[in-house]
């Protein structure tokens, strides 16, 4: 399909690098029109990471071995027909499908066994695990009525009609013998489009809501560990209260660190795992509410069977994520609490350092000033008696000087000399001076 818009007399609009994929999605996978009766087997495959690669790779050379039409290299839906049977293959984001539609006896429902019917699949390696397996008979109505219950477990029996009527549609949700899930389609004058779309929407109730269960074991398996930290969580705040010391308050920020670290990794895991459900759920609901069911008497719709079983394990997902999101807030408010304390406590024994460097600084002034003074009386001692060589050297040369009295009155010119070079010096230490 051209993405270019052509234009008499010009040159192609330039288009958009995702117009032809973005226009083509909605065509991606049609409804396919569908006679009455008919049988479908419909599988889903666990096709995450490099699965799905190789999955195609496989599918691609089946159907270029068997000279069918080739797979083309970035559709994700394909659909070739075998002799009289149609094969329609898709590629979603974390699974993979193949859907056998082939020409059924009307008579008797699910004879002969969907195993017995499932040969053609062995030709295909298995592209992952197996999900979900689907065994759909579409029957005509016919005389006397085929009566669902004979057919499925009655205590789990979901019946419904689509919203004109003209279609009967049922399921006990479990698997039989063969592993397969059994769906009954009564056809009352749909036509081949309308029960194509049914069939397909029905198939698409069972595939989402196994996909959508996928959170239920993941959200049990994260349970314990959440209720863990809960509890933790509730054991620390309550010590917090009673420890002063910062060493306790270091061990516990990180304790709480590392519960934080556990519950942010779980969250982590399931993310994607949790908002895949509420999607998955959520087409469920859709598919649903398109057909417009209408109640059989005597059988609950499939609306109401699945709001009893499925809602609960989706409300078990919700919860456990709005605990993880709730306790992750806890964990955070905790830690911040606890971090102020020990910011508060290092403050205050920075405090008390600096108040104790002070106090040492004041004695080492002191004592500096009684160094200096020291300083000044023994370099005055020395200098005073190199004057008074001095003075005894010129008086005995014969210069008429009295020794004494010259060096008395040369005392406090030495002494406050030394005071205002140490004093001048000191002050050009303090300044940075050199």
């Amino acid at each position: 399909m051209t993405a270019e818009v052509r234009i008499e007399g010009g040159a192609p609009l330039r288009p958009h690098d995702l117009r032809a994929a973005v226009l083509g999605e909605v065509h991606a996978r049609p409804f396919t029109a569908m006679e009455t009766p008919r049988r479908v087997l419909h599988f889903a495959f666990d096709t995450t990471g490099e699965a799905a690669r190789r999955d195609r790779a496989a599918f691609a050379d089946f159907c270029r071995r068997r000279g069918l039409d080739p797979l083309e290299e970035a559709v994700k839906h394909h659909r070739v027909t075998l002799g009289g049977v149609a094969l329609r293959w898709e590629q979603h984001s974390e699974f993979t499908t193949y859907t056998w539609e082939m020409a059924a006896d009307g008579s008797a429902p699910f004879h002969p066994s969907a195993a017995s019917l499932a040969g053609a699949m062995a030709g295909l390696p298995q592209p992952g695990p197996l999900l979900v397996a689907i065994d759909l008979h579409l029957v005509g109505e016919k005389k006397p009525k085929i009566a669902p219950a004979p057919l499925f477990d009655r205590a789990s029996l979901a019946v419904a009609e689509n919203a004109e009527g003209d279609a009967l549609f049922a399921t006990d949700f479990q698997v039989d013998a063969g592993g397969f899930v059994r769906i009954l389609v009564v056809d009352r004058g749909l036509g081949p489009e309308r029960a194509g779309a049914l069939v397909q929407r029905l198939i698409e109730v069972e595939t989402y809501r196994t996909l959508a269960l996928l959170g239920l074991p993941e959200a049990q398996r994260l349970a314990p560990s959440i209720g863990r930290i809960e509890t933790r969580l509730a054991e620390v705040t309550e010590e917090m209260r009673r420890t002063e010391e910062l060493v306790d308050n270091h061990r516990l920020l990180d304790e709480l660190t590392e519960l934080a670290a556990e519950l942010e990794a779980g969250a982590a895991a399931s993310l994607f795992r949790f908002g895949a459900s509420r999607a998955y759920n959520e087409i469920v609901r859709l598919r649903l509410e398109t057909i417009g069911e209408r109640k059989v008497e005597g059988f609950p719709t499939w609306t109401s069977f699945l709001a009893r079983r499925m809602a609960p394990a989706m409300r078990t997902c919700v919860t456990t994520e709005e605990r993880q999101e709730t306790l992750s807030e806890k964990l955070a408010r905790a830690a911040n609490l606890l971090r102020t304390r020990v910011d508060v406590e290092l403050e205050r024994q920075n405090r008390d350092l600096l108040k104790s460097m002070n106090e040492r600084t004041r004695l080492q002034l002191r004592l500096q000033t009684t160094v200096e003074g020291l300083s000044v009386a023994a370099v005055s001692y020395y200098i005073v008696g190199l004057f008074g060589y001095l003075m005894k050297g010129l008086h005995d040369e014969g210069v008429p000087v009295d020794t004494s009295l010259a060096t008395a009155l040369f005392v406090p010119v030495a002494v406050v000399s030394i005071w205002w070079v140490v004093r001048r010096v000191r002050r050009r230490h303090i300044a940075g001076k050199e």
